[in-house]
C-alpha cells in the first residue's frame, strides 16, 4: 500500500527501545508490530464514567514495560515495502503491567449508576417519572426527538436497566423508575384476553397532544403488521427484574399469562420451537398476510427467552415450570443450531420443519456474530442450572472457534453481520454491509468469555474476555455526553450518522448496557476474582410464595456462590439459608429493604 491511513493496534508490549522510541506490540493473533512513539502521542489511563481525564504522557517511556495490554491509535506511512506506524495517542487499562481496571470490584457498577442517571435525567428531567414524556428516540446528548411513539419494548429495557441499577446500589431513585414503568406498561401497553385467558403487549402509543392511539401490531420494517415473537419476549424483560426486587404478583401473572400466548399461538407442538411472527387477526403463524415471515422460526422466537426474562423468572420463583421451558429452549438450540458440515457459524433461520431458510429479508444466508456468541453465554448459564455435556461442549466450541471468524485479532472488539460461507479462494468471511462493531455484541462476547473462563477456568478465555471488556471500555463510553455509544469504527473511533447516533431507538434504550454492568460485576466478582458484592431487594414480605425472597444474582454453579450477611431495614438479619441463596422475609404490614451480601466459596 502507497498512501497513509489512520488505524489502531491493540495488545501486549514485548519490547521497548527507548533510544529509538519505538514499542513493539504483539497482537491477539500473534503478529508483531513496530510502534513508533516518536511523534510525542498522547498518553492515558482507561477510565470510567463520570471519572476525569488521566493524562500519562509524561510516563510514557516509564509504562512501555513487556506484558503491558495497550491501544495505539496512529497513522501507517508506507516505507519502502513496510509501513512505519507513528502512534498517536496510547491508552493503558491500567497503572501496572497485568492490570485491568475494568476488574475493579466496583468498576461496573458505577458504569451503571452513570447510565442510569444519564437516561433518567434525558427521560424525564429533574422530575419525578412521568412515562408519558417517555420518548423512543433520544439523541446523543440525552434530547428529545419531536417522534413520539412510545415503543413497548424499549420502555420494557430501561425498566430493566433501571431495576438492574437498584440491584446493585440500592438507590431508590431507579427503583422508582422501574416501578413507574412497568405500571404504565401495564396500563397503556397491556391487553388482557379473559377469554382465552392471555395476555400480549402491544407494539407501542403513538401520541399526538391528547390523542392516544394503540399500536396492536410492529411498526419496525421486519415485522410489519404482525406480531413478533421478540416484542412479546421483550415485554417482560424490565417487569420481571422489577419483579426480582419487589415480588409484584401482578407482574407475575401478566408473565403466566403472557407464556400463555407462547404456548398457545407461537408453539409449534409438531415440530417444536417457536414460530417468529403469528398475524393480528387469527393469532396464526401460518396466514399469507405474514408473507416471508409465515411458518418461520429463528433465534429470537426461540433462544431469546432464556436471556430476556425467564432465567430472571426462574431467579425470582425457583419454579420447576420455568426450569422446565428453559431446557427446552437449549435442547433445541442444541439440536437444531449448530451447522458445522456447511459453516462456523450457527443457522438462525429456520421454515416450520427445521429446514434452513437462506433467503429471508436482510438476513439470508448471514451470520449475526453476537448471536453465535449470545448462545455460548447463556448455555453456560444453563448448564449451571443443569448440568449436560452437550451445553458446555456447544459453548466452548463457540468460544474456541470465534476469535478468528467475528473478532478483530488486530484492534480488539468483535464484528456484526458476515457472510455465513467464505468465497472461494478467500479466507476471510466477508462483511455484510460494514466492519462497525455495535455496544450490544460487544456485550455478548465479554459475558460470553467472563462466564467461560470463570466456569472451565481456562486462560484462553480469560484472555479474550480481557480483550473484550478492553475495547468496549476504551472506546464505547461516551465521556462527553454520558452512556456509550451505539455503533465505532473497526479502529474505535465513534459512528455517529443516522440512527447509529442515537442514544435512544428502536433498537437501543439500555438494556443492553445495564445488563452488560450487571453480570460483568457478578462474574468478575464473584466467579473469578473471590469478590463479595451487594444485592438490593425491597419486597412486600407477602409478594413471595412463603415469604421466601431468593437472592441468587445469576445462574451460576451450585456451590459457587453463598449469602454472607442480610440487612433489613438497615439492621442485621439471620434468617437466610446461605448456600441456598434464600432469606425468608419478616412479617411485615409493608414494603422492606433487604441488602444482601453474596460471597464467592471459592
Amino acid at each position: 500500500m502507497n498512501f497513509t491511513f489512520s488505524d489502531t493496534i491493540a495488545g501486549r508490549v514485548t519490547a521497548y527501545d527507548p533510544q529509538a522510541r519505538t514499542a513493539t506490540v504483539a497482537t491477539a493473533d500473534g503478529r508483531e508490530f513496530p510502534v513508533s512513539m516518536d511523534g510525542d502521542p498522547s498518553a492515558e489511563l482507561l477510565r470510567n464514567l463520570g471519572e476525569p481525564y488521566t493524562d500519562a504522557s509524561g510516563q510514557l517511556d516509564d509504562m512501555l514495560v513487556p506484558g503491558r495490554f495497550l491501544f495505539a491509535y496512529g497513522i501507517f506511512y508506507p516505507h519502502g515495502d513496510t509501513q512505519i506506524f507513528d502512534a498517536k495517542r496510547v491508552i493503558f487499562l491500567g497503572r501496572r503491567p497485568g492490570e485491568f481496571r475494568f476488574e475493579e470490584p466496583n468498576w461496573w457498577v458505577r458504569q451503571l449508576q452513570q447510565i442510569a442517571a444519564f437516561y433518567r435525567k434525558a427521560q424525564f428531567g429533574d422530575g419525578p417519572a412521568d412515562f408519558a414524556e417517555y420518548r423512543t428516540m433520544i439523541r446523543l446528548g440525552g434530547e428529545k426527538t419531536g417522534s413520539h411513539v412510545q415503543e413497548t419494548d424499549t420502555i420494557s429495557r430501561l425498566v430493566y436497566g433501571m431495576a438492574s441499577a437498584y440491584m446493585l446500589t440500592g438507590d431508590d431513585s431507579y427503583l422508582e423508575v422501574a416501578e413507574r414503568g412497568t405500571e404504565y406498561l401495564r396500563a397503556n401497553l397491556r391487553f388482557v384476553d379473559a377469554d382465552e385467558d392471555i395476555v400480549y403487549w402491544y407494539h407501542g402509543l403513538r401520541i399526538d397532544g391528547d390523542i392516544q392511539r394503540k399500536l396492536f401490531t410492529s411498526e419496525f420494517s421486519d415485522d410489519y403488521d404482525a406480531i413478533p415473537m421478540y416484542e412479546q419476549i421483550y415485554a417482560l424483560a424490565g417487569p420481571v427484574q422489577t419483579y426480582r426486587i419487589t415480588g409484584d404478583p401482578r407482574i407475575k401473572s401478566d408473565a403466566d399469562a403472557t407464556l400463555r400466548l407462547f404456548d398457545r399461538f407461537f408453539l409449534d407442538r409438531e415440530s417444536g420451537g417457536y414460530f417468529s411472527h403469528i398475524d393480528p387477526i387469527l393469532l396464526s403463524p401460518d396466514h399469507e398476510s405474514l408473507g416471508e415471515n409465515r411458518a418461520r422460526k429463528n433465534w429470537n422466537s426461540v433462544g431469546d427467552h432464556a436471556p430476556a426474562y425467564l432465567i430472571n423468572l426462574y431467579l425470582a420463583t425457583g419454579d420447576p415450570r420455568y426450569a422446565k421451558f428453559l431446557e427446552y429452549t437449549f435442547d433445541t438450540i442444541v439440536e437444531h443450531f449448530p451447522d458445522d458440515k456447511n459453516s462456523p457459524f450457527v443457522q438462525e433461520r429456520f421454515h416450520r420443519d427445521w429446514s434452513h431458510d437462506t433467503t429471508h429479508g436482510w438476513q439470508r444466508n448471514r451470520a449475526v456474530v453476537g448471536h453465535n456468541l449470545k448462545i455460548a453465554w447463556n448455555l453456560m448459564r444453563m448448564n449451571a442450572l443443569k448440568p449436560k455435556a452437550e451445553y458446555s461442549e456447544l459453548a466452548t466450541h463457540i468460544g474456541d472457534i470465534m476469535p478468528p471468524i467475528g473478532g478483530d485479532r488486530q484492534r480488539g472488539g468483535w464484528y456484526d453481520v458476515v457472510e455465513r460461507l467464505r468465497r472461494e479462494g478467500e479466507d476471510r468471511f466477508r462483511f455484510v454491509w460494514h466492519d462497525r462493531k455495535a455496544w450490544w455484541q460487544q456485550e455478548q462476547a465479554v459475558l460470553a468469555y467472563l462466564i467461560l473462563f470463570g466456569i472451565t477456568r481456562q486462560d484462553r478465555f480469560k484472555d479474550e474476555a480481557r480483550g473484550a471488556e478492553s475495547f468496549y471500555n476504551a472506546f464505547f463510553l461516551d465521556h462527553d455526553e454520558g452512556a456509550v455509544y451505539f455503533n465505532v469504527l473497526a479502529n474505535g473511533l465513534p459512528y455517529l450518522l443516522g440512527t447509529e447516533r442515537l442514544k435512544g431507538s428502536h433498537s437501543m434504550s439500555m438494556y443492553h448496557s445495564s445488563e452488560l454492568c450487571f453480570l460483568a460485576a457478578v462474574y468478575n466478582n464473584l466467579l473469578i476474582n473471590g469478590k463479595s458484592m451487594d444485592l438490593h431487594f425491597k419486597p412486600d414480605p407477602d409478594g413471595f410464595a412463603d415469604r421466601i425472597l431468593r437472592v441468587a444474582p445469576d445462574l451460576l454453579p451450585a456451590g459457587s456462590v453463598r449469602i454472607g450477611a442480610v440487612e433489613i431495614d438497615g439492621e442485621p438479619y439471620g434468617d437466610y439459608d446461605a448456600g441456598a441463596l434464600t432469606v425468608r422475609l419478616p412479617e411485615a404490614a409493608g414494603r422492606v429493604k433487604v441488602k444482601v451480601r453474596v460471597e464467592a466459596t471459592r
